[in-house]
């Protein structure tokens, strides 16, 4: 499915000009359609995904709890 640059910065939350920026830059693929800009939607579904999985890590990681400290027992 094809967006427009104003749909796809709907779609992730970012500014218009923003996105029009990376579509000159070439880091959002687009292709040129005589009128305007469009995006294929596909290629933003990996980067969700690494989203998601960063999302979980960090949940992980800050809902693990810390361990004993081993110093706590030591008398001098």
């Amino acid at each position: 499915m094809y967006m427009t640059i104003e749909e796809t910065a709907e779609y992730l939350g970012m500014p218009v000009e923003q996105v029009r920026k990376y579509v000159w830059e070439g880091r959002i693929r687009s292709v040129h359609d005589g009128e305007q800009f469009v995006i294929n939607r596909s290629q933003f579904d990996t980067y969700f995904k690494q989203l998601e999985t960063l999302k979980k890590q960090m949940e992980e990681y800050l809902n693990e709890p810390l361990p004993p400290d081993r110093d706590i027992k030591d008398e001098d």
